[in-house]
């Protein structure tokens, strides 16, 4: 079992920065692949990012490309998520997911574990 806590989110221009992060529970961090999904009002959670267990392998949703940067500290339990060139459009509450077979999955079912979100506002 692991806890996942998101922060980092709040209101931020176009072409601003933010950076989220998720500190984790327990001692078995290492051992999971984590993500990043977002979910805008009235619209289905989107993957956005992942990492695996080591750091050595990531994905991107093809929107972020260039703009968003998924990294871990293992000796921290904590992933982070640097967001760049923020556009309206990447307005969501942000989730970060665990997964405990390190898939390094786009799907939510491919993850075991969820935050309860950060909300990132992007005005134009």
């Amino acid at each position: 079992q692991v806890q996942l806590v998101e922060s980092g989110g709040g209101l931020v221009q176009a072409g601003g920065s933010l950076r989220l992060s998720c500190a984790a529970s327990g001692r078995t961090f290492s051992m999971y692949a984590m993500g990043w999904f977002r979910q805008a009002p009235g619209k289905e959670r989107e993957f956005v990012a992942t990492i695996s267990k080591n750091g050595d392998n990531t994905y991107y949703k093809n929107s972020v490309k260039g703009r968003f940067t998924i990294s871990r500290d293992n000796a921290k339990n904590t992933v982070f998520l640097q967001m760049n060139s923020l556009k309206p459009e990447d307005t969501a509450d942000y989730y970060c997911a665990a997964d405990r077979t390190n898939r390094v999955g786009v799907l939510p079912s491919s993850y075991d574990y969820w935050g309860q979100g950060t909300q990132v506002t992007v005005s134009s």
